[in-house]
């Protein structure tokens, strides 16, 4: 038995969700995040959404086969969105859904988790009720409802972009 470490994950499954070219780098201008904002010669939204579809993998737990990029303006369910964007060149996966009011985050606004001027972390609030979340610890500022996080992981490819993949984050405890 292994007790100080973690064996390799059985749900380790990675899922591609395009090249690091394809976002924007988005930073705290006020705008939500599904807002278009100047790229080159047009016009892009500051994030992507993709619906995730599971199995049940025969041990009680569910796996993610794939992901399809989908359109912002259509919430359908929710509950099987991934929103992924980067801000202030950091590469975030969060779920879709606002865990207090299962509103799209797409239509929230980040800021800067700021201690007197010095930065500690990232945040977003969601624009149903004012709720914000910590983009690295999911941890709400009310509550406790917790945004799920995603793992993501940059890939390098032949040339100078990257290859952005996510996976479900590990549950501690």
């Amino acid at each position: 038995m292994y007790r100080f470490g973690t064996g390799s994950r059985t749900d380790a499954q990675w899922l591609f969700v395009g090249l690091a070219s394809a976002f924007l780098d988005v930073e705290s201008d006020g705008a939500n995040l599904s807002q278009s904002r100047p790229c080159n010669a047009g016009f892009k939204p500051g994030c992507k959404v993709f619906y995730t579809s599971n199995e049940d993998s025969g041990n009680g737990s569910q796996e993610h086969k794939g992901l399809t990029e989908g359109d912002l303006d259509e919430a359908l369910d929710l509950k099987s969105q991934i929103l992924v964007f980067q801000y202030k060149g950091k590469f975030h996966a969060i779920d879709h859904q606002c865990p207090h009011s299962s509103f799209p985050l797409s239509r929230g606004t980040l800021f800067d988790i700021e201690d007197f001027g010095v930065v500690l972390s990232a945040g977003l609030t969601c624009p149903k009720h004012d709720w914000s979340f910590d983009l690295f610890t999911g941890t709400g500022d009310r509550g406790n409802y917790r945004l799920k996080i995603w793992e993501v992981q940059l890939r390098g490819i032949d040339g100078s972009d990257k290859e952005v993949w996510v996976r479900k984050k590990q549950k501690m405890g």
